[in-house]
């Protein structure tokens, strides 16, 4: 299984997982879906896991259903991210990663020697942050941008090591492009 590092406790800052049920259980509900265990326990699983691959998710969610099937835990993903209460983005070379912070348009900061990823806020504060040069007659509604970096830990890492090249003082990415922890 491979997973994105996190800063701890990132994922459970903010309301207690109760009243995130309840929430999520209304938002459904206005949705025109039911409220299911099943959907329950992916927001959970995503909640907890955020910037999780679904292979992971499969993994979170089986700890609360051990016979949900991974085709199950799938459409559901498809289905929450297509109502907008999961939001799911690609960065190069990963596979698709969630999360539940789905309602606004921030970007992500990566870190390219570990894969820690990070929500980074709308520089301007509302949709879509950017302006293009050319919108081609389109109407632009969001901007995906992915900061590539080394973060905090990685660069302390680096200057205990002293080795000039970030990637090679540190664990290589998995074929997912995600270290494994």
């Amino acid at each position: 299984m491979t997973s994105v590092h996190q800063h701890p406790g990132h994922a459970l800052e903010g309301p207690s997982l109760d009243d995130l049920r309840a929430q999520w259980s209304d938002e459904l509900r206005s949705r025109g879906r039911r409220v299911t265990k099943q959907r329950i326990a992916v927001l959970t699983a995503v909640h907890r896991h955020q910037h999780s691959p679904a292979e992971n998710i499969v993994t979170y969610v089986r700890d609360e259903l051990p016979n949900i099937t991974v085709q199950s835990v799938y459409v559901v993903l498809a289905d929450l991210t297509d109502i907008e209460l999961l939001r799911k983005f690609q960065p190069p070379n990963t596979p698709a990663l969630y999360e539940t912070r789905a309602s606004d348009n921030h970007h992500h900061a990566l870190c390219v020697v570990c894969g820690r990823i990070e929500d980074v806020d709308c520089a301007i504060g509302e949709a879509p942050c950017l302006t293009p040069s050319e919108t081609h007659g389109m109407s632009i509604i969001a901007a995906d941008v992915v900061y590539r970096g080394i973060c905090q830990s990685c660069r302390s890492s680096e200057e205990g090591t002293g080795s000039p090249d970030p990637h090679a003082a540190h664990a290589a990415p998995t074929s997912s492009g995600l270290t494994a922890h």
